[in-house]
């Protein structure tokens, strides 16, 4: 499966969102692990998968930095 690591860090609302919807649109199916800093991070992935048909696979956080993993709807 094809992954790819994307890192937002330091990045605010709308900007992690938006340069991951460009990433999965430029990709065929695969994962897509992001890495954030902002604190709504988490809310706004889980509302852009249900929104879009991707699945967010994980979301925890790593020394202070949110790990959000989207699997591209069209690997599902």
């Amino acid at each position: 499966m094809n992954e790819q690591l994307l890192d937002l860090s330091g990045l605010k609302c709308p900007l992690p969102i938006l340069r991951t919807k460009k990433a999965l649109a430029q990709m065929k199916g695969g994962v897509l692990k992001v890495l954030a800093t902002d604190p709504g991070a988490p809310g706004d992935f889980a509302a852009f998968c249900r929104q879009t048909g991707h699945v967010l696979r994980e979301s925890s956080v790593e020394n202070g930095v949110f790990v959000l993993v989207v699997q591209h709807k069209d690997g599902v």
